[in-house]
Formats: C-alpha cells, structure tokens, sequence
C-alpha cells in the first residue's frame, strides 16, 4: 500500500484498529500514517483499569495489597517488622491509601508511561536511524500495541472474582504470565529480570517493533534493535533499582 493511498483512503474504523491489532497489526500501524488518532485503546485501558482497581478493593482490599508490596522486599519488611504495632498500623493505612488512588488514577500514570516511551522511539528513529516519522504516530503505536495488555487484566479480575489469588495478590505482577510470579520466594532482583520475560509483554514487545518499523518507514531488523534495546535499558535499570533496595 503505497503512502498516497494511506494518507487519502477511507481507513479504517476505530474498532478495526483494535481488532486488528490482534489478528492482522499490520493494517492498525499503516492506518495510523493515514490518521494518528488513538483515543479507543486508551478509553478501553481506563474502563478495564477502573473495573480491576475496583475488583481489587472488594476482593482484596488495598491493605492485604499493601502487606502484599512489603513482603516483596527484605529490606522493606525488616524496617515494618522494627515498627511499633501502632506505627505499623499508621504505615499500612498510609500505603493502603497510596495504592488505591494510584490505581483509580493509573491512567495517568498510562499517558505518562507512554508519552515518555514515544519520546525515546521518536528521538533514536528519527536521530539515529534518519527516520521522519512524527512524535504523535510514535505514541498511536505504543497506544495500540500495548492493548494485549489488557488480557492482563481481564485475567485478573476474573480470578480474583474466582477467589484465586486474594491473599498473596501482587499489585505489580498480577497474573501468572512470567516465571517471577511462581517464584515469590526468589530474589527481588531475580523476579525483576524474570517478570520482563513475559509472554504478554513480549507480545506488546513483538507489536512495537512491527509498529515502529511501518511509521518510520525503516526496516524491521533495525526496528528491533531500538526497541529491544530501549527494552534492555529498561531490564537493567530495574534489576539494579531491585538490587539496591533488597
């Protein structure tokens, strides 16, 4: 399909994007040369984010997600286990309280994410690879290509509604989809490294590099060492962040 006929053909619908995005993403990423809107994906992440986060609050609440999160961390549970049983009961309340709003309001945190991951593939395409693709089609295909994501969360809600899960429910690994989530005993810094081998985040991974390489117009293979390179980046900085914390 040539760029005149992207940029002058009808498209496709909104819910066409989404739809292809899972069984042709191809067709969702040139659409989005023709048009880089990308409200759809992002009004479904908030819906499915409220529905999880409210899930979440009546199947588990956020004070067992909060004694979840410090059980996470050595370091962390040693210092709460030093408290006072009322300075324990201020911290969880407080963290409690953390956690439910940042979760109603995660969308936010959606926009933030994505804005900052465009940048980084707007700048190494069109810097580094001489690509002339613009900062709005970059953040379209992070958009799409991270709407596999969802399944994340519509797993989650349908085990905790199940009663799987509730009492060593992980806020920040939800759902079985890595190897981390069956080795709660590990190493934060070895459940780091193997949360990012994840089949959904691969999937979202994989949809990046097909996006990125139609909007900038380069070929796949160099596509994959920007994005699987920004992905190793992100490994790293993790691990040590999970090093220096445990």
């Amino acid at each position: 399909m040539s760029d005149a006929v992207v940029e002058q053909g009808t498209g496709l619908s909104e819910v066409e994007r989404v739809v292809d995005v899972f069984v042709a993403p191809s067709k969702t990423f040139t659409d989005i040369l023709r048009s880089a809107r990308w409200w759809l994906p992002f009004v479904v992440m908030v819906l499915l984010g409220l529905i999880t986060t409210v899930v979440v609050d009546r199947q588990v609440g956020f004070a067992r997600v909060a004694e979840n999160q410090i059980h996470q961390s050595p370091k962390q549970e040693d210092a709460f286990n030093s408290l006072t049983p009322e300075q324990k009961t201020a911290r969880l309340q407080g963290m409690a309280k953390g956690y439910k709003f940042s979760s109603y309001a995660s969308f936010v945190f959606v926009l933030i994410f994505v804005a900052i991951g465009a940048l980084l593939y707007w700048a190494s395409f069109n810097f580094g690879l001489g690509a002339r693709t613009t900062y709005g089609q970059m953040f379209a295909v992070w958009m799409y290509a991270s709407l596999p994501r969802l399944i994340t969360g519509g797993l989650a809600i349908v085990l905790l509604m199940t009663g799987v899960n509730t009492d060593s429910y992980n806020l920040q690994n939800p759902v079985g989809t890595n190897l981390a989530y069956y080795m709660p005993d590990a190493a934060p810094w070895l459940r780091t490294v193997l949360s990012f081998f994840d089949v959904i985040g691969l999937w979202v991974l994989v949809l990046l590099v097909i996006g990125t390489a139609i909007v900038a117009k380069v070929q796949r293979g160099k596509a994959a060492i920007v994005v699987i390179g920004w992905w190793l980046f992100g490994l790293i900085v993790m691990t040590g962040i999970a090093v220096a914390s445990s």
